[in-house]
């Protein structure tokens, strides 16, 4: 691979669709210069995305303070991520990634290597998602609906992101492409969660009052507002079904029955439910995870699969969720 000479090129490159063409710029993310993002995030963020964006967010990820998507934009969501990890580093926390807090990110692996796609990533997809409840509950599942959706999912990237990653793969069984390394789940025993309603995000500590991980969270909305004060967790559902009921949830197009909609990852609360004792609200996934603290929800909390998932797998019945506004 030959490394790009200015790394502070955006991921947009005016390049051939070729196979050396994605080497470029896979080896110009694994080796972004850091040092060149600066401390305030633009006040409009601009159309391209930004290598040493993408680098940072994967190395945030890797670390266990979510950025939501891989897309490459200096958002929020980034922010919230340095600071997420300056609280893991007991440093000043202020969001901004100084020299300090980007010589403590983890590893030397490349965060984006090749992946070739198997036969099993092909499968068992659905042609279409309609946005209509009656019209989802007559499926026999909220499966993918493409392989891009499936692997932006499997590596936290943005789908755009990653297509625009391998401009010349047709995403079919052979196919080697360039994806986002994240890093394995992080593990240990949540005693206590915030969900901060004040900066989109959820907060995960330890018993010992360390932060095992954050996350960026949608946190109810003006029109469905999340509970407030501390609930317990009641217990996790993988892969849930949906009940949809119009009188306790709330009114989703003409639909004034109650409908019941079938699992996965399109399924409205995602492909995980972590309940609360607070009836009817919890912590799940959603079917869109770019719109993450970008959309509102209704009521609940709101993180993407991936965060959802790792989530649960951290927590036990009886763990404390305040919210804190």
């Amino acid at each position: 691979m030959k490394t790009v000479a200015s790394l502070a090129l955006p991921i947009f490159l005016a390049i051939s669709s070729t196979a050396s063409s994605q080497d470029i710029q896979a080896d110009a993310i694994n080796n972004a210069d850091l040092s060149a993002i600066p401390a305030e995030r633009p006040p409009k963020a601009p159309p391209e995305a930004d290598l040493a964006i993408a680098r940072l967010q994967i190395l945030l990820d890797r670390a266990g303070s979510s950025p939501g998507v891989v897309d490459g934009h200096y958002g929020e969501n980034v922010s919230k991520a340095i600071a997420g990890f300056e609280a893991m580093q007991r440093l000043s926390i202020d969001g901004k990634p100084d020299p300090d807090l980007l010589a403590r990110l983890p590893g030397t692996e490349p965060v984006v290597q090749p992946y070739v796609i198997s036969n099993e990533d092909t499968k068992d997809l659905v042609e279409d998602i309609p946005a209509d409840y009656a019209k989802q509950a007559k499926l026999k599942n909220l499966g993918f609906t493409s392989v891009t959706e499936r692997l932006s999912e499997r590596f936290h990237m943005d789908i755009e992101f990653l297509k625009t990653l391998n401009p010349a793969s047709a995403f079919k069984a052979g196919d080697t492409v360039f994806v986002a390394i994240p890093g394995p789940p992080r593990s240990g025993a949540v005693k206590r969660i915030e969900a901060r309603k004040d900066i989109g995000q959820v907060l995960a500590y330890a018993e010992d009052g360390a932060l095992l991980a954050a996350y960026p969270a949608t946190i109810g909305s003006e029109d469905s507002p999340s509970p407030s004060g501390s609930h317990k967790v009641k217990g996790v559902a993988r892969m849930p079904p949906y009940t949809y009921n119009p009188k306790v949830n709330f009114q989703q197009g003409n639909n004034k029955k109650i409908l019941e909609l079938p699992s996965g990852p399109n399924n409205p609360v995602g492909t995980v439910w972590i309940d609360l004792s607070e009836p009817t609200y919890g912590i799940h996934g959603t079917p869109e995870p770019s719109l993450i603290d970008k959309a509102g929800s209704h009521g609940c909390v709101r993180l993407t699969n991936w965060d959802a998932e790792e989530l649960a797998g951290m927590v036990k019945p009886g763990v404390m969720v305040e919210f804190v506004d």
